[in-house]
């Protein structure tokens, strides 16, 4: 990941400053005369015709409490005891985008909610490996970014994406990673806030959790994450969100879970068969 903090483009180097047996009780009741099960005689017949009445009772009053809503009033033919309706238990909340344009989510609603979603998208392709070739990023560019802000962000990522970053990282002039090896840069949001929201603008913190890093078994610059929260100024622009700046900052980051890490393969095979989302909030 790397979006900037003071004119939408990264400060550092850093990408991110820029988951046995059953067990069961057994009771061994005491033999002869002292056990306290021995000598009591079957249960009465009425005490069983009482017990099946509080059961008959209570089943009923299961059965009354879980009763769906009637499909309608009474007097109009509704029935008693139908399923609930299939929208009352569908997300809420914005649809996700159907339209795209060079391959990024688009199209997204005048709205706070739609603001937040395209917030979201747009976190997760600036911290996709695509901005490490010169090409992609400048499609990545062109396509989310304000017409007024194109140039201004376009020579800030070309300056954070130079050729000396590249080989720090490991990584030829193109972005591409050694033979044998898969480089690895994937943003995930984790959530939205709009700090503020007008129907011509909006600012947006999107927290997210990155994976950066070169998976292979020779590879000296191993798949880590780390937690980290972009945040983006928004103006509605002709029909769509577009970016006019961004910056991002660390965290929030929770406790890491003592999961054993995963071989340098199996995280390269993840990365290249899991693909990403369209996000909505």
């Amino acid at each position: 990941m790397s979006l900037g903090e003071d004119d939408g483009r990264r400060g550092t180097d850093d990408p991110y400053t820029t988951m046995g047996g059953t067990r069961q009780t057994r009771t061994r009741m005491p033999d002869g005369d002292a056990s306290p099960f021995r000598g009591r005689g079957p249960r009465t017949s009425r005490s069983m015709i009482t017990v099946v009445g509080v059961v008959v009772l209570l089943v009923a009053a299961i059965a009354f409490a879980n009763r769906g809503p009637a499909n309608g009033p009474a007097d109009q033919g509704g029935t008693r005891g139908a399923p609930p309706a299939s929208d009352s238990t569908a997300a809420t909340g914005e649809r996700p985008v159907s339209g795209r344009a060079g391959g990024i989510p688009s199209g997204f609603a005048r709205t706070q909610q739609g603001a937040e979603s395209a917030a979201a998208n747009y976190a997760s392709v600036l911290g996709s490996d695509g901005m490490f070739n010169a090409g992609r990023r400048r499609g990545i560019v062109q396509t989310i970014a304000d017409p007024g802000a194109v140039d201004r962000l376009q020579s800030g990522f070309d300056a954070d994406y130079s050729a000396n970053f590249l080989k720090q990282i490991g990584l030829d002039e193109n972005g591409s990673a050694p033979t044998g090896m898969t480089f690895v840069n994937r943003t995930v949001p984790s959530g939205t806030k709009a700090t503020s929201y007008s129907d011509d603008a909006a600012s947006v913190d999107v927290w997210c959790m990155g994976l950066f890093g070169l998976a292979g078994d020779q590879s000296t610059k191993p798949v880590t994450s780390g937690w980290f929260t972009v945040s983006l100024k928004l103006r509605w622009s002709g029909s769509d969100w577009k970016v006019l700046e961004t910056s991002q900052k660390q965290g929030p980051t929770p406790l890491t879970a003592d999961n054993p890490a995963s071989k340098s393969e199996e995280i390269a095979d993840a990365v290249t068969e899991f693909g990403g989302f369209t996000y909505a909030r």
